[in-house]
């Protein structure tokens, strides 16, 4: 008897759980659909009367609610675009039987998958587009958003001073755990680099822009993903609003720009080009050659000595034949990095150079070569800049495309007058470096002013206690920072 009170009482335990769960399932439905029907009255009217000849337009105020609109579509229920039947409910509610949660997700690889499980990369064009538009990516990929930035003013911010010195200086891939607030960063050079972006898109077309077939897919996820982490990080400057009730996200509102962007009317890439000052370059296993990754799409604006029409559609190695010491010390880890690279482990690292002015597109031929040539006699130290390509590596979830992104950020040499260590470091590479690395960085045409400059500042630096004056100079401990780096950046941006 006491067996047959123990079944009901755990029957009625299931019935119980799965009905309430379907009632929570239909009072979010029901709570969502009732935001949606608000973006479409509060306070908004253009919002029923775009121009369908227009791709944006302009907007004085980004309305709070539509925001609530886009997070609330984000966050709670933009996995799931369509209607589920009760019984897929009950379903995808159930513990399956790898013991997890069965849910439309289930695909998505975990940030403590074991690290000799291989990535997906094999979904068809068909599966992509099951998942519909702006799925909840943080939980494909397993990398958080971001934390909100409410003190983050973009008339002040300042990039964060990247010094990535290493001594001793070899070829490495020399990466870091990406950190999930930073994989975007905006600073006040921001609007002018947009009008740039788009001058030099203008100009020059497929050498700055493009995809090859095949690609499709990977370059929409991407922009997805990029706009789900500006609307979350700087919730002040961005949103994004569905203007059909029930329906995900289609209007993209960029409040720093006054610009409102018709997802649905644009190339993916071109929006990352309007809105995003950093570059990306998307590669995709090719299997018709064994699965190597190919550049298959992106948008460059600051290359040097090559554009992105000059490597589209090549392998890694072929990308990287330039590289010193790439065949032999670089291209096997390189390969097996990507193969066995997660969504949910992407990482960051940094390269840098040493440059007159700031040059930010220089494709062969451009006549800032010539400054290379020569060393300038009235070449003075302000006039040279420490440039850092600040860069993440990622897998994007669904597509299983690897994205390359990276953003030029210039800094004078002056201000490394005051970061402990720095100028001894930088002396150090300049001068002992590797020569067919330091050949490849190519900074002769401005150590003749530079050096002195250096070794200058680190005497100072040692009469002033920031350095032991018998320091050996070695990788710094707060490397790719410097000691106090946060508080002089603080301090300089005013928050």
């Amino acid at each position: 008897m006491l067996d047959v009170w123990l079944l009901y009482y755990g029957f009625a335990v299931a019935v119980l759980t799965v009905l309430g769960s379907v009632i929570w399932f239909v009072f979010s439905s029901k709570r969502q659909q009732k935001w949606n029907r608000r973006a479409t009255t509060v306070g908004d009217a253009s919002l029923k009367s775009l121009s369908s000849e227009s791709t944006y337009l302009s907007t004085e105020k980004c309305i709070k609610e539509d925001f609530a609109v886009a997070n609330g579509s984000l966050l709670e229920n933009a996995s799931n675009q369509k209607k589920q039947s009760l019984a897929k409910l009950i379903t995808d509610l159930l513990p399956s039987r790898r013991g997890s949660i069965a849910s439309p997700l289930s695909d998505a690889p975990s940030s403590s998958t074991s690290s000799g499980e291989l990535p997906m990369t094999t979904r068809s064009q068909e599966e992509i587009e099951s998942f519909g538009d702006f799925p909840d990516y943080a939980t494909l990929s397993g990398v958080r958003l971001p934390n909100v930035y409410p003190e983050f003013n973009i008339e002040k911010a300042l990039p964060r001073p990247h010094r990535p010195f290493r001594w001793a200086y070899h070829q490495t891939m020399a990466f870091w755990k990406m950190e999930p607030d930073w994989w975007i960063e905006l600073e006040n050079t921001y609007i002018e680099r947009i009008r740039e972006r788009r001058e030099l898109f203008a100009l020059h077309g497929k050498a700055i822009l493009d995809c090859l077939p095949g690609s499709e897919a990977a370059c929409k996820e991407l922009m997805e993903m990029v706009l789900q982490f500006l609307v979350t990080r700087y919730p002040q400057y961005f949103c994004l609003v569905s203007t059909v009730s029930g329906k995900a996200p289609d209007l993209f509102i960029n409040k720093i720009l006054d610009k409102r962007f018709r997802l649905s009317e644009m190339d993916p890439l071109v929006v990352l080009l309007e809105n995003v000052p950093e570059d990306f370059a998307i590669t995709i296993p090719d299997p018709e050659s064994e699965g190597q990754y190919r550049f298959k799409a992106g948008v460059i604006c600051s290359a040097i000595g090559w554009t992105l029409g000059t490597k589209m559609g090549m392998t890694l190695a072929e990308i990287h034949s330039p590289v010193p010491d790439y065949k032999e010390k670089l291209k096997f880890s390189l390969d097996r990095f990507f193969t066995k690279l997660l969504p949910s482990a992407p990482i960051q690292r940094a390269s840098w150079g040493f440059e007159f002015g700031k040059p930010l597109f220089a494709p062969p031929g451009d006549s800032h070569e010539l400054h290379r040539l020569s060393q300038d006699p009235a070449l003075t130290v302000d006039e040279i800049y420490l440039r850092v390509d600040w860069q993440t590596l990622r897998r994007i979830p669904l597509s299983g495309a690897i994205v390359f992104n990276f953003k030029a950020v210039f800094t004078p040499a002056s201000e490394l007058r005051d970061e402990p260590g720095v100028p001894q470091i930088a002396s150090k590479v300049l001068r002992e470096g590797k020569k067919n690395l330091m050949d490849y960085k190519n900074t002769w045409h401005l150590e003749h002013v530079l050096l002195p400059v250096l070794d200058r500042w680190s005497e100072e630096q040692v009469k002033e206690g920031l350095v032991e004056k018998d320091w050996e100079v070695t990788t710094l401990e707060d490397s790719p920072w410097f000691k106090g780096w946060r508080e002089k950046w603080k301090r300089q941006q005013g928050f």
